[in-house]
């Protein structure tokens, strides 16, 4: 008879695996490497060469730092399938959902790390720079590697930012980026980066940046009534949307035999305004105020041990601060006056074996530890410990690929008052293939499927008055077919031409919705919704060159039918009004288009974003709830220089070119036309 392991010891194994593997992984680095060179080198070449089943969408370099965007939030607007929740101004919060499967079913990751938010399962994308980033890639599903943390198979999609890696040339051993931006919406927002060469494997990083905005900014607000007539056409002034945020980063990042580490430490503090809706005609209206304090310290560690076997631990511990005091709702019935502190410590240990040169399999182990203290009243303090194990494979045979991933997810909470959650003891599954047709090898056919789910967040949960323990997780089901053509062209003017498309239908049961209960100051978190989701996604680009003018134009399509299916025999029923409606904030139909060219040392982009019609927060798609579609036109120019034998660059953007007012989320104006420059020197 065998002993079932409890979800304590399963944290214990993971641990002790951890340590061990770290002993054992430190000790070999003090040996004398004796690999076989020829080995190591026939594995890499393979690995390079090994192309993804599934290809993100990125953007990265020169792409990245020309698009008229100041923070990754912004950027990811221009990713077929992204839907942003942006509520105005610098300091307004600004949320990523992929495919319409819920923001809290997107992992963001930071250096191979997720960004956690036990408390609410979002990550305010509005506070990350792009000025310290490389790359950001998006992908659906997961990121078709296996070499990873198992927790890099826990979203439903995820997002990488990768940061800045020092790099030297010639006998150059510093580096000094200084920038300086200014905005017609009054903005200061100096910024540098240092990096240092210590040793031939060693070297340094460190970067800092002070935003300051009083994020004050005209715009205007139309309002209907049913019948189509004009209720009211104002032109106001946009408050408490100002923002005082300072961000520091620090990495050393190092080489071994067969091998890399890195550590990396990062601050961000800020005090900013979140704006408040405009309802009832009230354009004076004065927001809610927010002060948060960031900080966590990162360490990840990689190498090939055996020419067949390679190992990657990585190591977290994050604190988050916040406190938030809303003006208006502290003078209502249940004061919003509150701090919350959270603590993360994360460990994670990624085996990889490679069997033949098409064959691969891996064994990951990750224990997180969550914790948030609040002073609210009769608050739960809960604390949540987790151990997630992954085993995955990839086979390559000719022209086929395949990839094939299991999670096992384990969960176990402690609290000081009420109800803890159940244990969870879940596993879920990961298929993916590719086929690559010899009669043309331009082409790649695609096809996943993919079960995931989220557990409820700490709100949801143990939130006064409105949290419940009793929520089962929020699954998904994903599945999805596509193609990729890619080829490139000796003609005169066509250099290049890329082409993606994917089709899916998802699936979302036991949504976590918030439901009134006895009146509409007291809400609770109940399992209600269903949604389905059918969607297309394309992706084009190409390259041109008309003389000496380079072109690269970009095109993403999205079309999304995501209908409210949600009927559980809990007083739901399809002879509801909003049954098989049109999901909140899904358009059917959006896109973008990026123009970019570039001519000796200037550099011209356009860029035109398009959001369809849709429907707001209420369930009703009726006209009471339509929201119209919006678009804007963004141009800029940039100019390289020369300034005493440095690189000086000169960045001028215009914003919402046409001057176009519109809302992302209703009630929450958006800017109109503003301009801003970047002055970019580089020692």
């Amino acid at each position: 008879m065998v002993a079932k392991l409890t979800t304590s010891e399963l944290h214990k194994i993971v641990i002790t695996v951890f340590v061990l593997t770290s002993q054992f992984l430190f000790s070999q680095t003090r040996k004398q490497d004796s690999i076989k060179e020829e080995a190591i080198k026939a594995i890499n070449i393979y690995k390079k060469n090994f192309k993804e089943i599934l290809p993100a969408q990125v953007l990265q370099g020169e792409e990245l730092e020309r698009l008229n965007s100041h923070s990754v939030a912004d950027a990811l607007r221009y990713f077929s399938g992204v839907q942003i929740k942006d509520y105005g101004g610098m300091g307004g919060l600004k949320t990523v959902n992929i495919r319409s499967m819920g923001s809290q079913h997107v992992g963001v990751f930071y250096d191979g790390i997720q960004l956690g938010n036990a408390q609410n399962g979002l990550v305010d994308l509005g506070r990350y720079s792009l000025d310290d980033l490389e790359e950001i890639s998006l992908y659906n599903g997961q990121k078709s590697e296996i070499f990873q943390p198992a927790k890099d198979f826990g979203s439903s999609g995820s997002i990488y930012l990768q940061p800045k890696t020092p790099l030297f040339t010639g006998n150059r051993k510093t580096n000094l980026t200084i920038r300086a931006k200014s905005a017609s919406i009054d903005l200061f927002n100096p910024s540098f980066r240092l990096e240092q060469k210590i040793s031939q494997r060693i070297s340094a990083s460190v970067s800092a940046e002070f935003l300051q905005s009083d994020g004050i900014y005209r715009y205007r607000y139309t309002k209907k009534l049913p019948n189509g007539t004009i209720a009211n056409d104002t032109i106001a002034k946009r408050y408490d949307s100002d923002i005082k945020a300072k961000r520091f980063e620090t990495s050393i990042n190092g080489t071994l035999n067969n091998g890399s580490w890195n550590i990396r430490g990062y601050g961000y503090i800020s005090d900013r305004g979140i704006p408040a809706p405009i309802v009832n005609n009230r354009f004076d209206a004065r927001g809610a105020r927010m002060r948060d304090e960031n900080y966590f310290v990162q360490a990840n560690l990689r190498k090939r041990l055996f020419p067949k076997f390679e190992t990657q631990l990585k190591a977290k511990f994050a604190y988050d601060y916040t406190y938030f005091n809303d003006t208006v709702l502290s003078q209502a019935q249940y004061p919003a006056k509150n701090t919350y502190v959270q603590r993360e410590v994360y460990l994670s240990s990624s085996n990889i074996y490679t069997i033949n040169p098409n064959w691969d399999v891996s064994l990951s182990g990750d224990f997180q530890f969550n914790n948030l203290d609040s002073d609210l009243k009769l608050f739960s303090y809960p604390t949540r410990y987790t151990t997630l194990v992954s085993l995955a494979t990839t086979y390559q045979w000719n022209r086929f690929k395949f990839l094939g991933s299991l999670l096992g997810t384990f969960t176990f909470e402690e609290v000081k008052r009420n109800k803890r959650a159940d244990d969870r003891r879940v596993w879920t599954p990961a298929f993916f293939v590719s086929y690559q047709p010899a009669a043309v090898p331009e082409l790649t056919l695609r096809a996943f499927y993919k079960q995931i789910f989220r557990l409820p967040t700490f709100n949801d949960l143990y939130y006064t008055n409105i949290g419940n323990t009793f929520l089962e997780p929020e699954y998904t089901y994903q599945h999805n077919i596509g193609f990729t053509y890619s080829k490139k062209y000796d003609y005169r003017v066509l250099k290049g031409f890329n082409i993606k498309v994917d089709g899916y239908y998802n699936k979302v049961k036991d949504k976590i919705v918030a439901v009134p209960t006895t009146n509409m100051f007291r809400w609770m978190m109940l399992n209600l919704g269903k949604v389905e989701i059918i969607g297309i996604d394309v992706n084009a680009q190409a390259e041109l060159m008309l003389g000496k003018v380079k072109l690269k134009p970009l095109l993403s399509y999205t079309y999304q039918s995501a209908k409210d299916k949600t009927f559980n025999g809990k007083g739901l029923d399809p002879a509801d009004t909003f049954y098989k409606n049109q999901i909140p904030y899904t358009p059917k139909h959006s896109g973008s288009f990026t123009m970019m060219a570039d001519y000796k040392d200037w550099s011209f982009n356009y860029s035109m974003i398009y959001v369809g019609e849709r429907y707001d927060g209420q369930l009703d798609n009726i006209l009471a709830n339509f929201i119209q579609p919006w678009y804007t036109h963004d141009l800029s120019v940039q100019k390289k220089l020369n300034l005493a034998g440095h690189p000086f660059k000169i960045n001028l953007e215009m914003n919402n070119v046409f001057n176009q007012y519109y809302d992302v989320v209703r009630n929450y104006p958006m800017p109109g036309r503003n301009f801003r420059l970047t002055l970019n020197f580089t020692l």
